[in-house]
C-alpha cells in the first residue's frame, strides 16, 4: 500500500537473489505502493533492521506510487494482497493483465495468498514477512529463468 513495508522487503530479497544469481544486468528490480502516503520515504525502520539481520541493505530504497506506464515496463506487476491486487487491476491496461500476479503464487511450498501488513504489528510481523517474501522471490527468479531467461539457466 504505502511502499515502506511489504514491497521493499520483497524488493530487496528479490534484488539479493539476483545479484547472487549473476543476473542483476538482466532483470531490473522496483516496487511502488498503490497509496501515496510515503512519497521518497525510506522502508521503515523494523522491515530495514529485519532485512539488515538477514543480510539485505534496504535503505537505498525510497517509495513510490504505481503508476501506469509500470504495466509497460515491466513483465511482471506482483500484488502482496488481494485489496491491492484489486487496485492494481484497476489501473492495468486490458492488454497487460498477463503481467499482474499475486506474489504469494510464485511461492511453491506456501498455500497462503496474501502477505500481511505488519505495519501495525511487532517485530514478528517483519520477519514472517521477510520468509514469505524470500520464498515467493525464490520462485519469482526461477519462473523468470524459464519464460524470459532460458538461454542462461
Amino acid at each position: 500500500m504505502g511502499n515502506i513495508c511489504r514491497s521493499p522487503t520483497a524488493e530487496g530479497v528479490f534484488r539479493h537473489l539476483v545479484r547472487e544469481a549473476g543476473l542483476d544486468k538482466h532483470i531490473l528490480t522496483d516496487s511502488a505502493g498503490t497509496h501515496a502516503y510515503h512519497i521518497g520515504e525510506p522502508p521503515d525502520g523494523r522491515a530495514q533492521a529485519t532485512a539488515s539481520r538477514r543480510g539485505i541493505d534496504l535503505s537505498d530504497l525510497r517509495a513510490r506510487k504505481v503508476e501506469p506506464r509500470d504495466f509497460e515496463l515491466f513483465d511482471y506487476v506482483l500484488a502482496m494482497d488481494s485489496d491491492n491486487h484489486d487496485m492494481l487491476s484497476q489501473l492495468c491496461p486490458a492488454e497487460r493483465r498477463d503481467r499482474l500476479f499475486m506474489f504469494m503464487d510464485f511461492a511453491a511450498g506456501l498455500d497462503i495468498t496474501d502477505v500481511p501488513d505488519p505495519y501495525y504489528g511487532g517485530p514478528q510481523g517483519f520477519e514472517r514477512v521477510f520468509d514469505m517474501t524470500e520464498e515467493a522471490a525464490k520462485g519469482l527468479l526461477e519462473d523468470i529463468r524459464k519464460r524470459h531467461l532460458p538461454h542462461l539457466a
